[in-house]
């Protein structure tokens, strides 16, 4: 059990600080190409962020904890819009561009209820469990690449007029490639560690394989997501902090779970799609005042993160 949580903590710090470097460098390559803030939030920093969950739910479907892989991708999501945004919006009040209320959080709305539809085929009488399958996938991912080249046709559209500060860490290009891949072993590793810990600790306390998911992968995935975005709204880049969030959530429905089920169907817990609809409801609840304001203010982030508090809570007694 020791050996296990001490090798969940290195999975997880190697996750973080791979993440971390896999952002600084692909940041610096970007801001030397002179790509606009908002396009790398979205993108750049949005995958580097959700490398952790990559690793964490390819791996573990590979192996086949199908329960860590989707309950990593939903946890991460729900802990995504309500701690992220909300702990970034209670510490400094952050304001949302137009494009990311008109075009990005629609999309993450419209992903999550895809979500729910695909993972319907026992309720449809199909199937006799919960399955996101090969053709489910493919429609994730082909989602997943509309929504990449239309982000980038945006990015290309304002390059021109984009004023961005010069990189800071000075970092040649070879220097900047060398430091992505440092970070893509870091995140490699660590998500395998994460996996097989979390598994050896879920069995030890009896727990299932969905709250560990839910919860304690979750959580730790979910690291860079919270530690970007509050760095980010406390220096003012609110374009990085908001579009790592929506991104984010983009990026683990549509790419991760896309990616996963493609390359092997995933069988799922019934009570996935509780989950799943409270992730909705969620979104959709985050977005309307979002979407009347252009802000989200320190009392809903605060309301945010106590929303959270409270679903944790209703995980353990479930």
């Amino acid at each position: 059990m020791i050996k296990a949580i001490i090798l969940l903590i290195i999975g997880f710090l190697l996750l973080m600080k791979g993440a971390d470097y896999f952002v600084d460098g692909a940041s610096a390559i970007a801001k030397k190409l002179r790509i606009p803030s908002i396009v790398i939030g979205l993108t750049i920093v949005a995958f580097g962020t959700s490398a952790p969950e990559l690793a964490v739910s390819l791996g573990a479907a590979l192996k086949g904890s199908n329960d860590i892989a989707i309950g990593n991708v939903v946890g991460s999501n729900l802990f995504n819009t309500l701690v992220v945004l909300g702990a970034s919006a209670a510490i400094t009040p952050v304001v949302v561009k137009q494009e990311i209320i008109k075009r990005d959080y629609p999309l993450s709305i419209i992903a999550a209820i895809l979500l729910g539809i695909l993972s319907m085929d026992m309720i449809l009488g199909k199937t006799h469990t919960m399955t996101i399958g090969r053709i489910d996938g493919v429609i994730l991912l082909a989602l997943f690449v509309f929504f990449l080249i239309n982000t980038i046709k945006g990015g290309l559209k304002g390059r021109n007029a984009a004023v961005e500060e010069v990189d800071n860490m000075n970092l040649s290009l070879w220097k900047s490639v060398l430091i992505i891949v440092l970070g893509l072993a870091g995140i490699i590793i660590g998500g395998d560690l994460s996996v097989e810990s979390a598994k050896d600790i879920a069995r030890a306390f009896g727990m299932s394989e969905a709250l560990i998911g839910l919860t304690i992968v979750a959580f730790g995935t979910s690291l860079p997501e919270l530690v970007t975005s509050i760095v980010a709204a406390r220096k003012g880049e609110n374009d990085i902090a908001v579009g790592n969030v929506v991104g984010s959530n983009i990026f683990n429905i549509l790419l991760i779970l896309g990616l996963s089920a493609t390359i092997l169907p995933m069988n799922m817990s019934g009570t996935y799609l509780y989950d799943i609809i409270i992730l909705i409801v969620v979104t959709v609840a985050t977005y309307i005042p979002i979407a009347r304001t252009n802000k989200v203010g320190r009392p809903m982030g605060i309301v945010m993160v106590g929303s959270y508090l409270l679903y944790t809570i209703y995980l353990i007694m479930r």
